[in-house]
């Protein structure tokens, strides 16, 4: 791919992130860091270190990420800071000690969290959907 065909891919994928919804986005985060996890363990099995590493600190830089931009108005976003630590703390030990288990841990937990997140979008969507239908048939009924 040339340059300018790089340019338009880059300006295509920025465009489409930029018109998600926030439930999208944090849909995509997740599902990017269970991959980054994922590559990590496989790297590791493999022993290569320097795709561990990469992937491990990728994974961090989603993490720190998703606890920057928190809402504190929210109660929950004190639960989920604490969470962040926990992975960011278990991950840096992962990364020294290499160490297998822990990484599989952290995975399955940022996993049962991605699919708990992904779930309550899909309640709320069709939460939404109800109430506008629910709008669209008190506004015929006058």
């Amino acid at each position: 791919m040339d340059i300018k065909g790089y340019q338009g891919y880059q300006g295509y994928k920025e465009q489409g992130i930029n018109d998600m919804t926030p439930g999208e986005l944090l849909m995509l985060l997740y599902d990017e860091l269970v991959k980054r996890l994922l590559r990590a363990g496989l790297a590791l099995d493999k022993k290569d270190y320097a795709l561990f590493e990469a992937s491990v600190d990728r994974s961090l830089d989603i993490i720190r990420y998703l606890d920057d931009t928190l809402d504190v108005q929210y109660p929950i976003s004190r639960n989920l800071n604490r969470l962040y630590d926990y992975f960011s703390y278990e991950l840096n030990r992962v990364k020294a000690g290499r160490n297998k288990t822990e990484l599989d841990r952290v995975k399955t937990m940022v996993g049962e969290l991605r699919d708990s997140f992904r779930e309550a979008q899909k309640t709320a969507m069709q939460e939404a959907v109800a109430a506008a239908a629910e709008a669209r048939s008190a506004g015929g009924q006058v």
